[in-house]
């Protein structure tokens, strides 16, 4: 058994782009990990570690010696490597090159050339460095840099490289460094260097050099210590994960403090204040138990001080300006009435073709009000939302906050007296934001989130900007899973195809109006399919009721729940396979086939029962249908494979006489157009 040696590679650089670090320390180590698997080289564990001046990985026990390896290359059949001289062919020489010896030195005792040769295994200090080098040339960093004069180049100047197996430095230069066994500490702490004593002692040298090379236990302290002072504050802190990750990887020696700001700023909408904290200063926000914010906020300062005060001071000082901005313009906008702001908009070009985002707040104003009248909402509200929807993209406020969009439009409106309503529906318009993301609670915001979602698929489909690839700069493959989802999980019924023939009436003669509805449909219930997969229904049951093309993607989504049911029923297979069988028969059936099956032409018991079971069944199952319960309708639908079966076995469709033949066709067309009224089965045979 080979001997095992720890490993441990840490290059220290300037420091590292915050929102990339995670992901350059992961990346390091999937490939060093590949890198030793490639070669062979058998290790228990391995972890990464990455700061703000540095990356590493640790191996832990890996093998110090490559095993042996044989090769064994296959080259071409004998009769094809020599020729009737026995002299070798082109091909028999080739095969000798590929394989680095001359001719002599190739096995001909089977039916073709071979080449077997034992490789010795090299020492694992002799590959690491080619391992590192190779992983780091990897890294997912999309701008590389040069520094000095070196032509290397890395996403930031590199500092030192520390490179132990066991307790020997592994002697090689990467990126302009030459290995050793020196790290450096905390930059004010311990300026100094600190010399690893071992790979198994990286994180608690550091950690005694006040750096914390653990990301992940860096962001389980910054986590834990921010609940607490918040806690300590009566108040919850708002830690996005995004915003959790890029402040763990800013500070090596992490230490959270609370600070405050004036009071007065409360009265700034809080989404603009919280904004501006996070993205710009990296703060920690507090909220109350009603989710009103604090007038606190928690920052990470990355030492500790020894008068802390100075930190929080400075803190304070910083953010007040940025808080003062929030506020002026708040107060700006308030000077005039929110409406007025759409004369701005007036000047503001939606898309070149398709006018102004004036234009399209006057186009899904009024088809909010249509939409609102068919989902049970109040039309009057859903078009006066629409006509101030846009109003806030020309105010001070969404012009330096962009977040704010719809959520300054909610606070003006309200202040303007607008019913809550409207004033919700100028924030829901924009919802879903994204996957999974939360839905419009009103009625009005659904009505003028569709409206929005629906007026620019029409145009830019209009215009055949169509999506292609992952191109696609209007989203419209979000707005169209936004239409789905708004339908279908509120419950809300709607003729799509009215809806979308209205949405290009509103363009006039701005689209080509001709094949345009069919179009938007598709590409809208064609996000359904990826929808499906998604939450594991089948394909097939997704397919069998697309090809009924229904009005209503409520409707849809209900049929799809419903097939999905039937395909676990043991009658599915059976009943699935029939439905195939028919359709391809009718496809064949030349002239009409009559609506009702003649019972004085039946000549079988087989078809006396089946049309009795049909008749049955349809008594039972059509009033289900109807009332949209068709996992029942279906269930019933299921009892007919016995007779359907009998049929088959007993019956000769194509009976000789022209009279029985067409009535039999009848009999089936009354059976298929049952399941027809459900979904086309005959997709899942």
């Amino acid at each position: 058994m080979s001997t095992t040696l720890d490993f441990l590679v840490e290059l220290g650089t300037e420091e590292l782009p915050p929102k990339a670090l995670k992901t350059l320390g992961d990346s390091f180590l999937a490939g060093i990990e590949k890198g030793l698997k490639q070669a062979g080289l058998g290790y228990t564990s391995a972890r990464a570690y990455a700061a703000p001046r540095r990356l590493a990985v640790l191996v832990e026990a890996l093998q110090t010696q490559q095993p042996e390896r044989s090769v064994n290359l296959d080259g071409p059949p004998l009769q094809a490597a020599f020729g009737a001289d026995g002299q070798p062919t082109q091909a028999a020489l080739g095969f000798a090159r590929k394989c680095g010896v001359d001719i002599s030195a190739i096995d001909r005792s089977g039916p073709k050339l071979r080449f077997s040769q034992s490789i010795p295994g090299q020492p694992a200090a002799a590959l690491l460095p080619g391992i590192v080098e190779a992983s780091l040339a990897e890294l997912p960093i999309p701008k590389r840099m040069r520094w000095a004069a070196r032509r290397e180049e890395f996403v930031r100047p590199t500092q030192w490289l520390v490179m132990l197996l066991g307790d020997e430095v592994i002697d090689c230069e990467i990126l302009t460094r030459r290995a050793g066994r020196e790290s450096r500490g905390h930059r004010f702490h311990h300026p100094d260097a600190v010399r690893i004593s071992a790979p198994a002692h990286y994180a608690a040298d550091l950690r005694a050099a006040h750096v914390l090379a653990d990301f992940a236990e860096r962001r389980q302290l910054i986590e834990s210590r921010v609940a607490e002072l918040a806690a300590a504050e009566q108040g919850s802190a708002v830690v996005p994960p995004a915003l959790l990750d890029e402040v763990t990887a800013l500070v090596e020696w992490p230490v959270p403090l609370v600070c405050a700001f004036e009071e007065r700023f409360l009265e700034v909408p809080q989404e603009a204040l919280i904004t501006t904290m996070q993205d710009n200063q990296k703060y920690f926000c507090l909220l109350d138990a009603q989710g009103k914010l604090l007038p606190r906020f928690i920052t990470v300062a990355n030492l500790e001080s020894k008068d802390p005060a100075q930190i929080v001071s400075g803190n304070e000082k910083v953010v007040r300006p940025r808080l003062t901005d929030a506020e002026f313009f708040f107060k700006q906008d308030q000077k005039q009435p929110l409406e007025s702001f759409n004369e701005r908009l007036k000047n503001v070009v939606f898309q070149a073709q398709l006018g102004t985002v004036y234009d399209k707040a006057q186009r899904v104003a009024a088809l909010a009000a249509f939409i609102a009248e068919r989902i049970g909402g109040d039309a009057e509200r859903a078009h006066r939302a629409g006509v101030l929807a846009k109003c806030d993209l020309a105010t001070e406020m969404v012009g330096e906050f962009p977040e704010m969009q719809g959520i300054a439009g909610y606070y003006y409106a309200k202040k303007g007296g607008e019913a809550e309503d409207v004033a919700l529906a100028l924030n829901e318009q924009y919802m879903p934001r994204g996957a999974g993301a939360e839905l419009p609670q009103t009625l009005t915001g659904a009505a003028v989130a569709l409206a929005d979602k629906l007026d620019t698929l029409v145009g830019i489909f209009g215009i055949g900007m169509l999506p292609t690839g992952s191109k696609d700069p209007f989203a419209l493959r979000r707005q169209a899973l936004g239409v789905l989802r708004i339908l279908i999980e509120k419950g809300l019924e709607l003729d799509l195809p009215a809806a979308v023939a209205f949405a290009t009436g509103g363009y006039g003669e701005r689209v080509k109006a001709a094949g345009l509805q069919e179009q938007v449909l598709d590409f809208v219930f064609d996000r359904l399919r990826a929808r499906y997969e998604d939450e594991g229904i089948d394909t097939a049951a997704y397919l069998a009721v697309r090809a009924l093309r229904p009005a209503s993607a409520l409707d849809f989504d209900q049929r799809v729940q419903a097939v999905q049911a039937f395909r676990r029923l043991p009658e599915a297979e059976a009943l699935a396979a029939a439905n195939k069988r028919v359709s391809n028969l009718l496809g064949k059936f030349e002239g009409q086939v009559a609506a009702q099956a003649d019972a004085a032409l039946f000549e079988t018991d087989a078809e006396r029962t089946l049309a009795a079971a049909i008749a049955d069944a349809e008594r039972d199952a059509a009033p289900l249908a109807e009332a949209r319960r068709y996992r029942e309708a279906l269930e019933r639908l299921a009892s007919l494979r016995a007779p359907v079966d009998a049929f088959f076995d007993e019956v000769l469709v194509n009976a000789e006489d022209e009279r029985v033949r067409a009535n039999r066709y009848a009999l089936l067309a009354h059976l298929r157009g049952l399941f027809l009224g459900i979904a086309d089965i005959s997709v899942l045979g």
